[in-house]
């Protein structure tokens, strides 16, 4: 709970909201990021086969870049703020509110699940709960792509928006493996000016851990 007797995910969904127009206006388009996220965005969705599913979605542009890549992707996120302006901006993509610890989706109906930047601001101890969330929706051979701050120690720092975590490349890792991942590939990076940064691609190889 936070201070006003929230939730963390409704105190990160608020917290978004209330600047969900500068958010949008600074880092809500795929060129004003980095051109090896878009890289590996691409080259992951078009090879999935099946619904993909745009997890924290913000303001839509990840998803909308994967639609017009022939991608069937959808776009969910927990702050309505961030899926009106989705929907307004990207009108032909498909977008809901949602929280990613109990996703609107069936058992093993996923193709692909992208989770980039989604759970950096969620308490590590309930990281494993969402990404067993995430192998269920997944079908087995399903792809998960996550990405996240990355750092020598699970620690919280000061993000400009509200408390977020770094985390080690070891511990992401096993707990992707304990929800029923096998990690194909990790790669890191920090580019200048930002944090360091760490992208796994995940395969769903069996029935979320129990």
């Amino acid at each position: 709970m936070d201070p006003q007797g929230r939730s963390v995910p409704d105190a990160v969904g608020a917290a978004y909201g209330a600047r969900a127009a500068e958010y949008t206006e600074l880092l809500g388009s795929v060129e004003s990021l980095a051109a090896q996220d878009r890289d590996t965005i691409s080259a992951w969705g078009t090879s999935v086969v099946g619904p993909v599913l745009d997890v924290g979605c913000g303001p839509g542009h990840w998803t909308e870049h994967l639609r017009t890549l022939g991608v069937d992707v959808s776009g969910i996120d927990l702050t309505p703020e961030f899926v009106d302006i989705a929907r307004s901006r990207f009108p032909e993509a498909r977008f809901r509110v949602g929280a990613l610890e109990a996703l609107p989706v069936a058992d093993a109906a996923l193709g692909g699940l992208l989770s980039w930047y989604s759970v950096i601001h969620t308490p590590p101890e309930d990281v494993p709960a969402i990404l067993r969330e995430f192998a269920r929706v997944l079908r087995p051979g399903g792809s998960l792509l996550l990405g996240c701050f990355e750092g020598p120690r699970l620690e919280a720092f000061d993000h400009a928006v509200t408390t977020a975590f770094f985390w080690p490349v070891a511990e992401m890792r096993r707990e992707l493996e304990r929800a029923g991942f096998a990690v194909r590939s990790v790669r890191t990076r920090t580019d200048a000016g930002s944090r360091p940064h760490a992208e796994y691609l995940a395969e769903r190889v069996g029935a979320a851990a129990a």
